[in-house]
């Protein structure tokens, strides 16, 4: 083999790398009352947009609308959507089990059956078609009933009851199943809104509630579920592969002074204290001194850390959208040492207001490649929400879409073929029009198939393939060569 070809070799994608699409089970199945379901954290999350913020109303109310009820009915549609991932040519496809479908109240003595083989059935379907599933243990689907009658992950008892179904779901799925997340975007709840502490683990907060420590509490007790299932899922199959799933969105100085450079590096020790302790087992230093200097009284034993260290991920699987900046302002009218997050005036914006920043993929990837030498990486969630027009001919144009997904896969290439990141795969988000998590809308829209609903529900739920799709489609079959 001459110098050229070797070159040409090495800058390709490896053959074996997992091009799919990704989805998660309450944004997508609807069917919230159906086949033995309890009620979900998010069935309790009314519509909102950009400007309103979603209420979560604790019960049901008559006058509200809750998109993800009915979502894009994938729990009766689920044949004829995954036949369409077929085509498209997914050699994987990211999706998670309703928490609430298979143990209603979170507390059961026993699994509901129904629910149990619903997934079986889908994840058949799947394997039919040659398309492996990775699944999402806990993505924003736990049951009501655990928030109402003992606060979320505040409670050490939702420990056991996670592990408990985690190990359900993997003993019934052993052989269908291999690749496993336990917690989506776990890191996610340090931001301390509302919104991501209840999502990520069952919390609202108390008045008067010291915040902060609810939330790495919680965090922690979540951290010691997941390495426990970490542990039972190798012990159940060999060849389980069971992951973290993590939100990365790397924070940049504003500038180049050494202030704004260090509390770059601080903000994202709040992000790395998670993965710190999925990947090495320990709880790193930097946190321990953070809870001392705060007063935090946060509870764990030597037993907790013996599991700690004994269920370490086999890999991260982590969703990248933006890249933020800090600044350190010491103005005049701002008290000194304030934290700001402005805008990087290098990078365009969506419609959300989200920031786009390709480069910032490559980057986090590189950092992460240096802080976790010897752990595969998969990137299960990248896209841009964004209002697509169907055409009077039927088609939906979405360029700005494929330009997005492209800039990002041209990133992540370098990051292999140059860098020598262990990235095994990428599923972008979502893969079908769904129910937008953050703003509960169906115009926000992110997937390669169009799903004709609106924001209210109103519509015929036809899937309409994006001028996307056959880009993607060409993405996959060329192994990236052609974008």
């Amino acid at each position: 083999m001459n110098k050229h070809s070797q070159r040409k070799d090495t800058m390709k994608i490896p053959d074996n790398f997992m091009w799919g699409g990704a989805i998660a089970a309450h944004q997508a199945e609807g069917a919230w009352n159906v086949g033995g379901k309890g009620v979900s954290i998010a069935d309790m999350m009314t519509a909102g947009n950009y400007q309103i913020p979603r209420k979560i109303t604790g019960k049901i109310m008559e006058k509200e609308y809750y998109p993800n009820h009915e979502a894009i009915d994938f729990y009766h549609t689920y044949k004829e959507d995954i036949k369409l991932f077929a085509e498209l040519g997914l050699r994987c496809f990211r999706t998670s089990i309703s928490w609430a479908r298979i143990f209603p109240n979170g507390d059961d003595v026993k699994p509901n059956e129904e629910g149990l083989q619903y997934y079986d059935d889908m994840f058949a379907e799947l394997i039919c078609y040659g398309i492996e599933p990775i699944v999402t243990l806990s993505h924003f689907e736990m049951p009501f009933h655990l928030v109402e009658y003992y606060g979320g992950f505040r409670n050490r008892k939702c420990i056991d009851f996670f592990v408990k179904f985690a190990r359900v779901v993997m003993e019934r799925y052993k052989g269908k199943v291999k690749y496993w997340l336990t917690f989506n975007e776990i890191n996610n709840q340090v931001s301390a809104d509302e919104l991501h502490t209840y999502t990520n683990s069952g919390i609202l907060f108390k008045e008067n509630e010291n915040k902060m420590q609810t939330i790495w509490q919680a965090s922690l007790y979540e951290l010691i579920a997941s390495a426990e299932v970490v542990r039972i899922g190798h012990e159940i199959d060999s060849n389980n592969q069971v992951g973290c799933m993590m939100a990365y969105v790397p924070v940049y100085p504003y500038s180049c002074s050494p202030e704004d450079m260090l509390a770059s590096v601080k903000e994202m020790e709040k992000t790395f204290f998670y993965s710190d302790i999925h990947v090495r087992g320990t709880i790193p230093n930097y946190m321990l001194k953070t809870w001392k200097q705060n007063a935090y009284d946060i509870e764990y034993t030597e037993e907790d850390l013996t599991i700690l260290k004994q269920g370490k991920v086999d890999f991260i699987g982590f969703s990248y959208y933006m890249s933020k900046t800090i600044h350190i302002e010491s103005t005049i009218n701002e008290p000194k040492g304030m934290l700001s997050q402005p805008n990087n005036p290098y990078v365009e914006s969506n419609d959300w207001g989200w920031q786009i920043d390709p480069i910032g993929l490559r980057y986090i990837l590189n950092v992460l490649s240096e802080r976790y030498p010897q752990t595969p990486f998969l990137i299960v969630e990248n896209g841009v929400g964004a209002y697509d027009t169907l055409e009077k001919n039927g088609t939906i144009i979405d360029d700005y879409r494929i330009e997005y997904l492209k800039r990002h896969i041209e990133q992540l290439k370098l990051a292999i073929c140059e860098d020598g990141v262990n990235l095994i795969g990428y599923t972008p988000w979502g893969i079908i029009d769904i129910v937008s998590f953050g703003t509960g809308e169906m115009e926000k829209r992110y997937g390669l198939v169009y799903v004709d609903k609106d924001n209210m529900g109103r519509g015929t739920g036809a899937r309409i393939k994006k001028k996307s799709y056959f880009w993607y489609k060409n993405v996959i079959e060329t192994n990236g060569e052609k974008l």
